[in-house]
C-alpha cells in the first residue's frame, strides 16, 4: 500500500513540476515531449510489471496511474472553468462542439 502512495506522490510531483495546465519555464514543445516521455515510460513499466508479476511494481504503477489521473482531472477542471468564463463573457456561444476539433 505504501508503494501506491509513493507512486502517486512521484507522478503528481512530476506533473506539478513540469506544469499541469501550462509549462513551467520550458517551451510548449518541450512540455509536450515531457508528457509523451512520461506516458511511454509508464507504458513500458506496465508491460514489465505484467510480464514479471512483480507485486511492488504493480502497487507502484497503481499509485502512478492515480497521480496521473489526478493531474488530468486538475487539467480538465481548469479547461472547464476557462470555458465557463468564455460562455459568461459571450465568447463561447459561437463555438460548436466537434469531436475532431473543426
Amino acid at each position: 500500500m505504501i508503494y501506491a502512495l509513493i507512486g502517486f506522490l512521484i507522478m503528481f510531483s512530476v506533473l506539478v513540476g513540469i506544469g499541469i495546465n501550462q509549462p513551467r519555464g520550458i517551451s510548449v514543445k518541450t512540455w509536450c515531449y515531457g508528457y509523451l516521455a512520461i506516458a511511454l515510460v509508464f507504458d513500458a513499466l506496465v508491460v514489465v510489471g505484467l510480464i514479471y508479476q512483480n507485486e511492488l511494481l504493480i502497487q507502484l504503477l497503481l499509485g502512478l496511474s492515480a497521480g496521473s489521473a489526478t493531474g488530468l482531472a486538475i487539467h480538465v477542471a481548469h479547461h472547464i472553468s476557462e470555458e465557463n468564463e468564455h460562455e459568461h463573457d459571450g465568447e463561447g456561444k459561437e463555438k460548436k462542439f466537434s469531436m475532431f476539433g473543426f
